[in-house]
């Protein structure tokens, strides 16, 4: 059993591997001999495969895997986690932003006595929309989830196997790193590090796809949204009953004679529109319900390198 495993979603990252690799291994060398780099390939459109079999060669603590299709990030890691064996783990974005020198501080202040050290980003080099992005992110993700989440603070960390395990117990078919590793508690810090700049490429997130996935998020950990629906229902059957009452009331005055063609259409649409949202939302739960009962694999291995089995086309529930 390595006694560190560094486990690292890779797209399109081709330019940015060798560099990678060399930096994480002057890093956690410094600490121990004894680690292992697992890199999972998240079938972008470059040649990030060719380039991890080629650094792969003479090297069999780099591991690669490389999924059958495009999953996503947190789906690449979640397959990282299923194959990483050190007694600590290490999670880190492949460009460079996390960056590896930080990898040993982060160690030393987990031996201090702490299962999870996440990494906090205090200024983050990102671009405004990036940074915007993720600020409307955590602000939606907090407020639909209940749960707060920092900002600064993503996947990069350190974590026990004892912590790796219980998340790997954990398979939903929404996932999310960084909310799972929240759930399953024990004790954690979060430390400061350098972030760096993107050194190729650009992200895959924008503000939608931000947007989408904490709405996805706190559907999957949450029944907020449904909470909501029935506030905003007593909120409007408040008012459609003191609207009823004076209506009466004035009726019974004299103040009425013929109704309002207006106000009855203009209740007809609100009414109507709100009943479509509503039904939404249930709609989004019931999606996720069929997407669960499924059980299709989280993710699917269509080779691997320097693992104890080699096969193809290998699947995880």
């Amino acid at each position: 059993m390595p006694h560190i495993s560094i486990v690292s979603p890779v797209y399109m990252a081709e330019k940015i591997l060798p560099e990678l690799v060399s930096r994480i291994e002057t890093s956690v060398e410094k600490i121990t001999t004894d680690y292992e780099i697992i890199l999972v390939e998240d079938c972008g459109s470059d040649n990030s495969w060719e380039v991890i079999e080629q650094l792969s060669k003479n090297k069999s603590y780099l591991k690669g895997i490389k999924l059958s299709r495009n999953f996503g990030q947190h789906y690449a890691i979640t397959c990282g986690l299923d194959h990483a064996r050190g007694e600590w783990v290490v999670v880190m974005d492949c460009d460079l932003q996390d960056q590896p020198e930080e990898i040993e501080k982060l160690y030393k202040k987990a031996i201090e006595g702490f299962d999870v050290v996440f990494a906090r980003r205090v200024e983050r080099n990102d671009s405004f929309l990036k940074k915007l992005g993720s600020l409307l992110f955590y602000k939606v993700f907090t407020y639909l989830s209940g749960m707060k989440q920092d900002g600064t603070i993503a996947n990069f960390g350190v974590y026990s196997k004892k912590v790796i395990d219980y998340v790997n117990t954990m398979r939903e078919p929404m996932r999310a790193f960084s909310p799972m590793i929240r759930w399953v508690g024990f004790k954690s810090i979060a430390i400061t590090v350098e972030h760096n700049k993107r050194i190729e490429g650009r992200s895959s997130y924008n503000v939608s796809k931000l947007i989408n996935l904490a709405l996805d998020i706190a559907l999957a950990y949450s029944d907020k949204p449904l909470k909501l629906t029935i506030k905003l229902g007593l909120v409007i059957s408040s008012f459609s009953f003191i609207f009823a009452f004076v209506s009466l009331m004035r009726y019974f005055l004299g103040y009425i004679s013929i109704s309002g063609y207006a106000s009855l259409i203009i209740s007809i649409w609100m009414l109507s529109g709100i009943i479509i949202f509503i039904i939404g939302i249930v709609g989004l739960y019931i999606t996720k319900i069929f997407e669960g009962i499924k059980e299709r694999p989280i993710y699917i291995i269509d080779k691997k390198i320097n693992t104890k089995n080699n096969e193809k086309h290998s699947t995880s529930r």
